[in-house]
């Protein structure tokens, strides 16, 4: 096996698009910096912006439920935690999500823009180092380039891995030789992590990442093709270190 990381993705606000890194220095038992720590909540939702906590995606905008999502470009900035939102490489809407007036702004586009989709008023929330990610768990995913490869043939038509969503893209496997692994260590980088578990895929993975729009049915063709809905790994970070792309990983 001579698996590399070939990509490093985060997701500052939940439900919108990816940032690529170069590297990433993770610590124990924590997301990567920022990755959802924001998400814009349902007005209906249990959430107090004042003091939130982890709840399921369904109380959030996200791309399951609202596909045109991920036809919007969003550019962070850590220092700031100024959100930028895009639309064909065209600003839209700018507001920092660490303050009232920012939020504000954010929620009145998203008001706007998803306006059909939404429970009441959208309220922008901040998980500050936890993360509004899919399980109440601070697991990282890694996606293995050689399984969707297999998709898609089985789908006819290629598949972007950004569908899935995840925040390490590893290529030199077999195809679904990651399945094998949950309990197992890895090292990548000067990082050692834990697999916890398999990821079980929804109607999200549909959406193109580029337009938006529904364009594919992957949880079908993962059972049509492989007897299960399943496409990548959770990892937990056991030992601090840098990931960097390039990065070779190890089987423990």
């Amino acid at each position: 096996m001579s698996a590399r990381v070939t990509s490093i993705h985060r997701f500052p606000v939940k439900g919108l698009s990816a940032e690529t890194l170069a590297s990433v220095d993770l610590e124990v038992d924590r997301l990567i910096p920022f990755d959802r720590r924001f998400a814009v909540a349902h007005g209906s939702a249990p959430v107090d912006p004042a003091a939130p906590d982890w709840h399921a995606k369904a109380h959030f905008l996200q791309v399951m439920s609202v596909p045109k999502l991920a036809a919007l470009e969003t550019v962070f900035d850590d220092a700031t935690a100024t959100l930028e939102i895009r639309r064909n490489g065209r600003q839209i809407a700018r507001g920092e999500l660490t303050s009232r007036t920012g939020c504000t702004v954010i929620e009145q586009f998203f008001a706007a823009y998803a306006k059909s989709d939404l429970r009441g008023a959208p309220k922008v929330v901040d998980l500050g180092r936890r993360g509004f990610t899919d399980v109440d768990a601070p697991y990282l995913s890694i996606i293995n380039l050689a399984s969707v490869r297999d998709l898609e043939r089985v789908v006819g038509k290629p598949v972007a891995p950004l569908r899935f969503r995840g925040n390490l893209l590893v290529d030199g496997l077999e195809p679904w030789e990651e399945m094998g692994w949950v309990g197992r260590s890895l090292s990548i980088g000067t990082a050692t992590l834990k697999v916890e578990e398999i990821i079980g895929r929804c109607a999200a993975t549909n959406a193109n990442p580029a337009t938006g729009q529904r364009d594919l049915t992957i949880p079908h063709d993962l059972q049509r093709g492989f007897g299960h809905t399943d496409c990548g790994i959770y990892v937990r970070v056991t030992g601090a270190g840098r990931v960097a792309v390039g990065d070779a990983l190890t089987l423990g």
